[in-house]
Order: structure tokens, then C-alpha cells, then sequence
């Protein structure tokens, strides 16, 4: 089952996601499962580690990495997100009624600009 470890896919997640994500188009040869590099970028993320020298134990770093850049370069990312938030919209999933209480919003004492004193007056 997935989502054995901490913060990686659950098997439904990854049931969701995987209709989106893109495939190969042959040129580059095949592409590393997308679910093993995903949990990859993941635990990057979550852990901080830079470029291709990330130790995951989900694939190798620099394959992390690749695909975690391109696809940010590309939009996939972007893609992925508007097309997960479709589905989940259009099956009553995301509540769009946002509420904020302005008595828990603060703002420092010269947020505004205000001055003060009067300005000095001119010559």
C-alpha cells in the first residue's frame, strides 16, 4: 500500500493524480515511474535539500530534480493544480466561502504612514 512512509503518496492520491501527469513522448527515451519521482520531489521539498544531490532513497537525486525543474519551467505543475481543483469543484469538494475576522488582523503602528507631527513649514 502506498503512503507507507511519512509524506509520501497514499494509494488514493496517487489514483487521483495519475490521469493528469504527463507521458513521454519517446524522444528522451522512458521515464522513471512518475509516482516514485514524485514522492522524490516531495520529500525534497519537505527536507530542503538542493539540487541533484538529494538522498531520498526514492530514485536517484539528479532525476529528482530534473523533473521537479522541468516541470516547473513547463507549467505541469500549474496544470496539475487547475485540473485537480476542477474535478474536486465539480464534485462539491472545495468550499469557495472565505471569511475574514478584521479584529485578528494587525498592522504595526506605522503600517499606514501616518505622521505623527505636523510637517515643518516651508523657509
Amino acid at each position: 500500500m502506498g503512503g507507507s512512509r511519512r509524506g509520501q503518496l497514499s494509494d488514493a492520491e496517487w489514483e487521483r493524480l495519475r490521469p493528469f501527469l504527463p507521458v513521454s513522448n519517446g524522444r528522451c527515451g522512458r521515464w522513471r515511474d512518475h509516482r516514485q519521482v514524485i514522492d522524490g520531489i516531495l520529500y525534497r521539498v519537505r527536507s530542503g535539500c538542493t539540487g541533484a544531490i538529494c538522498r531520498s532513497g526514492l530514485g536517484r537525486g539528479k532525476t529528482v530534480y530534473e523533473r521537479h525543474r522541468m516541470w516547473s519551467a513547463d507549467g505541469t505543475w500549474e496544470r496539475l493544480f487547475q485540473q485537480l481543483q476542477a474535478v474536486a469543484d465539480a464534485a462539491g469538494e472545495i468550499d469557495w466561502n472565505v471569511s475574514v475576522d478584521s479584529t485578528s488582523v494587525r498592522a504595526h503602528q506605522h503600517a499606514a504612514g501616518a505622521r505623527t507631527a505636523p510637517p515643518p513649514l516651508p523657509g
